[in-house]
């Protein structure tokens, strides 16, 4: 492979990992585009195109962090941002959460099998178990190549059925969206896609840190830019898709299967596919987290860890989905914002070094 062949797949693969952590359960079900955009109406449109600015540049002050310190590890890049103390909150926090991040998307892929498919729970459970040991068992090779194949496909997918929603279906009725959608207060739809994204972001460094080791320092930045920007289009996507079917869509749980069940029975059976990769990419994030975490701390072998943390996931998975959602993430929104506000300071911090440093050899060269 050329130079310029392997610069384009290092940018990728990066595209594939942002992707990968951030679109899960919550995101390809439209729920979260729901409650943190579509409900804001005209603003919350404003919401999403912020939120694609604020991914972009997170993921690329995150690189360029990465990068500098040379760090391929979630923990020592918490070390450098928050020192000692700091950091070991956040990281018992996170690491608290991954663990229960990976019962939650079993219980998601539970659900999915039992109320779209009218399979056992416990089949949906089992099978996301093995799907995700079976990618991870390769370590981060296994996290890379399973993104490298699974997240396209999701990508693709997703983006078919929501632009078809968005561009081919007749919009709603202007009085109908006043009618329903929240009235915004000032900001509040700012509010709402900052907490989104600080929420989406931690499990994303968890991904992207790992990618530094794979990736030049240009080519890792550019790809974490490109993937946050993608998201944001996927965003404002699925809020067009969602605003066309205003105000049934509040009704239903999983919006985005509705939505794709309206336009056709094979839309609604491809669109099920989409949610359960979307469930799989996001737990095999988690276990990935979790696993060389504990296996780093307690000194076991890493395949070991990783079938130890799966099986314990499992008792928690049999609780309900909407249960476990209700009272993990809320929880994981305080670490986001802290994670979020440390990158966006030490990333602008040293950026806005940078320019300065240029722009004064700059003035003296000149003099």
């Amino acid at each position: 492979m050329g130079k310029g062949g392997l610069l384009i797949r290092q940018a990728a693969i990066l595209v594939w990992g942002y992707l990968g952590a951030v679109i899960g359960a919550g995101f390809a079900s439209g729920q979260e585009i729901m409650q943190f955009f579509v409900r804001y109406g005209d603003a919350g449109a404003m919401g999403a195109l912020f939120s694609l600015v604020l991914f972009a540049l997170c993921g690329g002050f995150l690189m360029h962090l990465a990068h500098r310190h040379k760090v391929s590890n979630y923990q020592d890049l918490l070390l450098i941002m928050g020192g000692s103390s700091i950091s070991r909150v956040i990281d018992l926090g996170l690491a608290c959460f991954l663990f229960l991040g990976i019962s939650t998307m079993l219980s998601a892929s539970g659900a999915v099998f039992h109320e779209h498919l009218h399979l056992p729970k416990n089949l949906g459970i089992a099978t996301a178990y093995l799907a995700v040991l079976i990618a991870l068992l390769a370590g981060k090779k296994g996290l890379v190549y399973s993104y490298n194949i699974l997240v396209p496909i999701k990508i693709v997918l997703l983006l078919i059925i929501s632009a078809y929603a968005a561009f081919h279906v007749p919009p709603v009725n202007p009085a109908v969206m006043t009618a329903f959608v929240h009235t915004p207060m000032k900001l509040d739809w700012l509010l709402a896609a900052f907490l989104y994204v600080a929420y989406n972001f931690a499990l994303a460094m968890v991904v992207l840190v790992e990618y530094q080791s794979l990736t030049t320092p240009k080519k890792g930045i550019i790809g974490a830019v490109y993937g946050g920007l993608l998201l944001g289009i996927l965003i404002i996507m699925m809020f067009l898709a969602l605003n066309r079917y205003l105000p049934v869509v509040f009704h239903y749980q999983v919006p985005m299967l509705f939505v794709a069940g309206q336009l056709s029975p094979a839309a609604k059976l491809v669109y099920s596919l989409v949610l359960w990769v979307g469930i799989i990419t996001t737990a095999i994030a988690n276990a990935y987290g979790i696993t060389q975490r504990v296996a780093h701390l307690i000194g076991i072998r890493y395949n070991l860890c990783l079938l130890c943390c799966l099986t314990l996931a499992v008792p928690v998975a049999t609780q309900s989905f909407s249960s476990l959602v209700g009272h993990i993430y809320p929880a994981f929104g305080v670490l986001g914002l802290s994670i979020l506000a440390m990158v966006l300071y030490w990333g602008g911090k040293d950026i806005i070094g940078e320019i300065y440093y240029n722009i004064k050899n700059f003035r003296h060269r000149e003099c």
